[in-house]
């Protein structure tokens, strides 16, 4: 029989015990993290308008921010420092696995966004160089959002009466960007002359069009049916006087402005060293891009390396073809040959496309156990984006309203190349960007990460999904493959390129002469690319850098886990938690694969 004394002892360590497992939950930081992203992203939003329209937060759509603008700045310093500050309180080990991944995401997101202000960045662009002719460019991004297609809601009157609203800061942002850009030329700090020069022609159909011919006037052509006739012709009224009273004459002030006083002020040189500053901000710029220091030779002597790998596989391609010259007249062939330009309309490309959704699809279950439940659509971009534009993809609405979009720059469907088809739509649509973005959107986690962008992450899947087109069934046509291999090409001329331009002072000529040289293209698209590269400086080396990661990180786990490993796991590893620095990537990955090897998942 058990003494009474000890049976007390047992109930009083048994009562110790049970308090203290209740205390240690108490103690742990995550309902204070929860606490901490939610009220900063909803901080967040308040101060950037646009992004909460595109996180589908409809409550400011009636507001513009003007992220140039001092007041801004100011603000948005504020906002980082004061959340840094209390996400720097926490303490990781009182945070469950998922919070501590949610931790190092959100402070490395407010550094960033420091370390930029501190140099004159504001989310990321330069302050004093807020126009260029890329499609990062405000002056055409503010367009496609104002022609109905893009995320502003017009379903409602009173979303089109938030539209008005909006429009109306507009002219508030173009006279706030001179201000910035006359300091700018003062300062030394423009974006290149011959990059300028093509922004005075995309602006020209914004202001020399009347009223009812306007992009912006397109919300008026398909104007919900329901709508009361007195509300119609109010609305009609009301578009056609701010179209000519503040759009056309904003954007013709900037035209003017352009013409008359940047472009003849910009530099002549093509990289950032002739910039007071360059050189800090491009280290900058590759530290926000590839979301790690790296060391800019070390980037170029990659590229290097790439690009005579890539050669010799080209090359392989054009034996394989039956072609019997050298690899140069390979790509003249390829360029100008009429059987690689079939098209005779956008739509015939667009339907080449769609073609491929259901090519796909039985190499999908395969590869994927996570896949996103929104769709997408495919479409050209419009006319006024074309020069500078690029493909690109859209993300849709996060409750699924309105779908992700793939577009493609179709100038003319004639001389359409379609060799890169596949490869493209792999990168773009499935299972490249969209795949990763909507999954993003529609993943359990704290608003700010669905949201979050990583240059290094996103254009790094993109690449990767590109990679994968032998697995899925593609590239069967050597042509394909060779469309393929090019643009595995481009990504690493971009890397001795872009630090050719802004770290070892090369010009524009000597770039453009470099990827002709190596790629099937032509001058007009080679001038295009070099200048994109000129104006966004380390943006595009995320994309090798990206994917050399992923690809690292499988070789790894296929190494580590051998008969264990699964495509599918691996990739639902990658994508689950949406975008992130490649550092916490890697950190993550591997703690992944040391689970499953102690049999954990």
């Amino acid at each position: 029989m058990k003494h009474p004394l000890n049976r007390s002892l047992f109930f009083l360590a048994f009562i110790v015990f049970s308090f203290s497992q209740i205390a240690a939950q108490q103690s742990t930081d995550s309902p204070h993290l929860q606490s901490i992203t939610s009220n900063y992203w909803k901080e967040f939003l308040g101060m950037n308008p646009l992004t909460a329209t595109g996180a589908g937060v409809l409550t400011y759509n009636d507001q513009l921010e003007i992220t140039i603008g001092r007041t801004y700045i100011n603000q948005s310093k504020a906002l980082a420092t004061r959340y840094l500050d209390s996400a720097n309180r926490l303490q990781a080990k009182r945070l469950t696995p998922k919070d501590q991944l949610v931790l190092k995401i959100f402070q490395f997101s407010l550094k960033r966004d420091l370390e930029g202000i501190a140099i004159n960045l504001s989310n990321g662009r330069p302050i004093y160089r807020p126009v260029d002719q890329f499609v990062f460019s405000f002056l055409t991004a503010f367009a496609s959002l104002g022609s109905g297609t893009g995320a502003v809601p017009f379903k409602t009157v009173k979303d089109y009466d938030d539209w008005l609203k909006r429009q109306k800061t507009f002219a508030q942002w173009v006279d706030t960007a001179i201000m910035r850009m006359n300091e700018g030329i003062r300062l030394g700090n423009t974006n290149p002359k011959a990059s300028m020069l093509k922004v005075p022609q995309q602006l020209k159909p914004l202001f020399d069009l009347p009223a009812d011919s306007s992009i912006f006037y397109k919300p008026i052509t398909s104007i919900p049916v329901a709508f009361s006739e007195e509300e119609k012709k109010r609305l009609t009224n009301e578009y056609r006087k701010s179209i000519d009273e503040v759009i056309r004459p904003a954007y013709k002030r900037m035209h003017d402005y352009l013409v008359g006083t940047y472009i003849p002020a910009a530099r002549n040189s093509s990289g950032l060293l002739d910039n007071a500053g360059g050189k800090e901000e491009y280290r900058y710029f590759i530290n926000y891009w590839a979301t790690s220091p790296m060391d800019p030779e070390k980037i170029f002597d990659l590229g290097i390396r790439e690009v005579a790998r890539i050669r010799k596989e080209m090359d392989s391609v054009r034996i394989v073809t039956g072609f019997k010259s050298d690899l140069p007249a390979f790509f003249e062939y390829v360029k100008t040959d009429p059987k690689f330009f079939p098209f005779a309309t956008q739509e015939e490309v667009l339907e080449r496309f769609g073609s491929f959704k259901a090519k796909l699809q039985p190499a999908i279950s395969r590869m994927f156990d996570l896949l996103p439940k929104a769709d997408f659509e495919i479409r050209a971009t419009e006319k006024f984006r074309e020069v500078g534009a690029n493909a690109q993809y859209k993300r849709g609405a996060p409750d699924g309203s309105r779908k992700g979009v793939f577009y493609e720059v179709i100038p003319e469907a004639k001389k359409y190349n379609a060799s890169y088809m596949e490869t493209l739509f792999l990168h773009e649509a499935i299972p490249g960007h969209h795949f990763q973005v909507a999954l993003q959107q529609e993943m359990e986690a704290p608003e700010f990460m669905k949201s979050a962008f990583f240059g290094a992450f996103s254009e790094g899947w993109g690449l990767y999904a590109e990679t994968l087109g032998k697995e899925m069934g593609m590239y069967t046509d050597p042509y394909q493959y060779l469309g393929r291999l090019n643009a595995d090409m481009e990504r690493s001329v971009r890397l001795v390129v872009d630090v050719g331009l802004h770290y070892k002072g090369w010009t524009r000529e000597k770039a453009i002469g470099y990827i002709l040289e190596n790629q099937p293209l032509t001058r007009d698209i080679a001038e295009q690319r070099i200048e994109r590269y000129m104006v966004v400086p380390a943006q595009a080396l995320s994309y090798k850098i990206g994917e050399q990661k992923i690809l690292e990180l499988r070789k790894l786990a296929q190494e580590r886990l051998g008969s264990k490993f699964r495509i599918q796991d691996f990739h639902n590893q990658v994508l689950k938690d949406g975008a992130m620095p490649l550092s916490i990537l890697d950190a993550k990955i591997r703690t992944w694969i040391d689970a499953q090897i102690k049999g954990g998942k």
